[in-house]
């Protein structure tokens, strides 16, 4: 039934989007862990394929800069899309379930046992992706220009400053989870590919940092540079398993901050209150 604040529309109000956000929450923390890793390899392997599409925009040198980014952009939007439709279980997205905890519907123990699983069977499925692409030789796409941008896009990514794939990470989820949280809010499919399209539009154009999306870009990259080797007079030795480990530290802990503290933070403040 229609409030005053609130007339009827096409989607949920944002009263009862939060209450739907708890509640998926809980379905989320009182998942089995076998059913919560199958669902985040899936979560893995779709955000992958959302980022081998935009290395792929991104290959051609035809376009450039703010057309690469932007159809780069929309190209990833793939993978969350496939996150909110298919069913599966995503690590920054899953940062909302502090939503649920601050209702009182589960407690830390479980919050932090879905997450951990999750975040491992994110990265497996990450991984599964590389190996499947490696096999399939995506890299020599568009004469080895394919291959060429997986090692630009890992290189650039391991030689960010700690503190700027944090901030980067940060801003990185305030608008992932602001394509679930409006995604929660939508009712039919289209609904859901509208919500996702344009945050992540805008995250992957201005550059910044998503903990999942980064364990595909650079195993993959790590697997090209070498294989392939990289680009002619190009520098990949920021490349390394050591940054590798410095960007998902950096991405991941922004990420968290970015999602769960000043995203899901705000709508705590809005509607966890009794008199809301």
């Amino acid at each position: 039934m229609a409030s005053e604040d609130y007339p009827t529309v096409d989607a949920l109000a944002p009263a009862q989007t939060f209450a739907k956000a708890a509640t998926v929450g809980k379905g989320k923390a009182d998942m089995g862990v076998a059913r919560a890793f199958v669902l985040a390899v899936l979560a893995g392997l779709f955000i992958g394929m959302g980022g081998m599409f935009m290395l792929l925009v991104k290959s051609d040198s035809s376009l450039t800069f703010a057309p690469s980014s932007v159809l780069g952009g929309f190209a990833f939007s793939l993978g969350l899309f496939a996150v909110l439709v298919a069913g599966a279980e995503l690590f920054t997205g899953n940062n909302l379930m502090v939503i649920g905890k601050a209702q009182g519907l589960y407690d830390a123990p479980r919050l932090l046992r879905s997450w951990a699983v999750v975040y491992v069977g994110n990265l497996c499925g990450s991984l599964l992706l590389v190996g499947l692409l490696h096999l399939a030789n995506f890299a020599g796409m568009n004469g080895g220009a394919v291959g060429a941008t997986m090692v630009s896009v890992a290189t650039a990514k391991c030689a960010l400053p700690w503190t700027v794939a944090f901030f980067r990470g940060v801003m990185c989820n305030i608008l992932v989870c602001l394509a679930v949280w409006m995604g929660f809010a939508g009712k039919t499919v289209v609904d859901k590919f509208l919500a996702a399209a344009m945050p992540v539009m805008a995250f992957v154009a201005c550059g910044f940092e998503h903990c999942v999306a980064n364990m595909f870009f650079i195993p993959m990259g790590m697997v090209t540079l070498a294989t392939v080797g990289a680009p002619e007079g190009f520098d990949a030795a920021a490349l390394t398993f050591g940054g590798l480990l410095s960007n998902l530290s950096a991405a991941t802990l922004g990420n968290m901050v970015g999602g769960a503290v000043l995203f899901a933070g705000a709508y705590l403040l809005a509607f966890g209150r009794k008199d809301a």
